[in-house]
């Protein structure tokens, strides 16, 4: 009840306020163009104004429906590396690779599990790499200790400041929409898996997911 009603407060919220805000911003536009038609390097400005609001809206609207589907069905085993490579499939990668974990491990998640690969690597794609020839591969790896698993995904972009690391995982913060690794962080929470990002700015982003014991099982060698 406490979670069903958690998701409702913050679909209204979402709904309410900040697709709103994006719509207040794409009429102003287009009030703004309609006396520019005969300005067309100032109107394509302002096209362009209009195209970035609707897109926000389109998804936030899409992240309404992720949240909306979070903890209705029970959590149940699932690869990571499908997992990995299904977010793969859905995404612009460009020449970006990525190395999959060679520990093939299966993690008890809600079903949404795929979507925290999405937004980590889409995360990725948006903010790392330097912008040379020699684009290294996102990496996932793993690590087994006594209590826990420790799966790490690893860019070779900016990565983040100590500031930003204290409001990384709440909702609206970031220069997209802000709602990627928030609902990242609320898919793990359903079955105890935390999220944390510990890499060193300058030299890319290390997003480490610490999955409790029982939570985790290994399927053998994982490929690439």
């Amino acid at each position: 009840m406490r979670q069903a009603n958690k998701q409702l407060n913050l679909l209204s919220s979402v709904t309410r306020h900040d697709i709103l805000n994006q719509l207040m911003a794409l009429k102003g536009y287009l009030y703004l163009s309609k006396d520019k038609i005969d300005n067309p390097t100032v109107l394509s400005g302002y096209i362009q104004k209009e195209e970035q609001a609707a897109n926000t809206i389109e998804r936030q609207i899409k992240f309404t429906k992720d949240y909306q589907e979070l903890g209705v069905s029970s959590p149940e085993w699932q690869n990571v590396n499908v997992s990995i490579k299904k977010a793969v499939a859905s995404l612009p990668m460009r020449d970006v690779s990525v190395e999959v974990d060679l520990k093939n491990p299966e993690i008890f998640a809600d079903r949404l599990f795929e979507k925290v690969f999405y937004n980590l690597i889409d995360n990725a794609l948006r903010y790392g790499g330097t912008g040379g020839t020699d684009i290294k591969p996102i990496r996932f790896s793993s690590q087994e200790s006594g209590t826990s698993l420790a799966m790490v995904c690893e860019d070779d972009g900016v990565g983040i400041t100590p500031e930003d690391k204290k409001k990384l995982f709440t909702r609206g913060f970031g220069k997209n929409t802000g709602l990627g690794l928030f609902l990242s962080h609320e898919i793990l929470a359903i079955t105890g898996i935390t999220i944390t990002e510990n890499g060193t700015t300058g030299k890319g982003a290390r997003f480490e997911i610490t999955v409790p014991n029982g939570a985790y099982r290994f399927m053998g060698t994982g490929g690439k």
